[in-house]
């Protein structure tokens, strides 16, 4: 279809820049730790979480976590991402070590084509294992009874699909292709748009916010967004999704506030968002319990 083929080239040639200058440390099962800053406030989604996070780069699966897993005195949440048409978890490293930085679990699929969400479940079916071998970092320290699905165009596509598997919470794709049917999805959903995207009109993504009505969904358009405004640094993207991930998979309560309630933070911030649209059944979900 067009919108892959314009797709794929730039998320390649970008691919293939980032991972010239990451070198050897992201080769396949290859490892790699990276500081963040000092906790942010607890309203502030866009700014780096308490914790510092490595990378684990395997055949399937790219693992971004925080860095201290195996001593954390809690479970983490778990979000799966697939990647737009021709990228690869590297493209949206700096979104991933951001939710990583906030206490998830992200389990990124590897493949340049997600559309069908396989690789995705994949993750999760790791992850299972990893959190229940008594060698692994993870042991006992994932959260499997919260799991988020994201992912970018195609990857957005993927994370509807993947939606509807029973152990999915929530999703968030952002920009997503057409290849998919959110009727079965059973969660809440968050629905993101570029105002200036020409690859995945925003008109694509209302559609998928039409359909959604047998679920509490949301639309977001952020303003002046085009398709490529969430690779590399996420910029107007990271602080939304975090908040989405933290309120429903977390219970962060000031974070629900940001979509729920009458006091709808996103609904109010009209220097991000170009359009926000909330159905009835999201309209009926108090701020404290997203």
């Amino acid at each position: 279809m067009l919108w892959r083929r314009n797709l794929f080239a730039p998320l390649t040639a970008l691919a293939l820049a980032l991972t010239a200058s990451a070198g050897a440390g992201t080769a396949a099962a290859a490892t790699d730790t990276t500081a963040v800053a000092a906790a942010s406030p607890a309203d502030d989604f866009g700014a780096p979480g308490p914790y510092a996070t490595a990378v684990e780069v395997g055949a399937i699966t790219t693992l971004y976590y925080p860095r201290d897993i195996a001593d954390s005195d809690r479970r983490h949440p778990v979000i799966v991402w697939g990647n737009g048409t021709g990228g690869v978890p590297l493209v949206y490293r700096d979104l991933m070590l951001h939710w990583a930085s906030q206490g998830f679990v992200v389990a990124a699929a590897n493949t340049p084509m997600s559309n069908l969400g396989i690789s995705m479940r994949a993750g999760i079916d790791m992850l299972t294992g990893r959190n229940a071998d008594p060698d692994s970092v993870f042991f006992d320290r994932v959260d499997l009874e919260h799991i988020g699905a994201s992912g970018h165009s195609q990857g957005g596509a993927a994370a509807i699909v993947v939606g509807s598997d029973p152990r999915i919470d929530t999703v968030l794709p952002i920009q997503p292709g057409p290849l998919a049917n959110i009727d079965a999805v059973r969660v809440p959903a968050l629905l993101l748009a570029g105002q200036r995207d020409s690859i995945v009109f925003p008109a694509l993504v209302k559609a998928f916010y039409n359909a959604a009505d047998h679920i509490p969904a949301l639309y977001g358009e952020v303003r002046g967004a085009d398709h490529f405004t969430v690779v590399g640094d996420p910029g107007p993207f990271a602080a939304p999704t975090t908040a989405w991930f933290r309120a429903h998979l977390m219970g962060d309560r000031t974070a629900g506030a940001q979509f729920f309630g009458p006091g709808c933070g996103i609904c109010t911030d009209t220097a991000t968002w170009s359009d926000v649209r909330r159905n009835s059944l999201a309209l009926n979900v108090p701020a404290a319990t997203p």
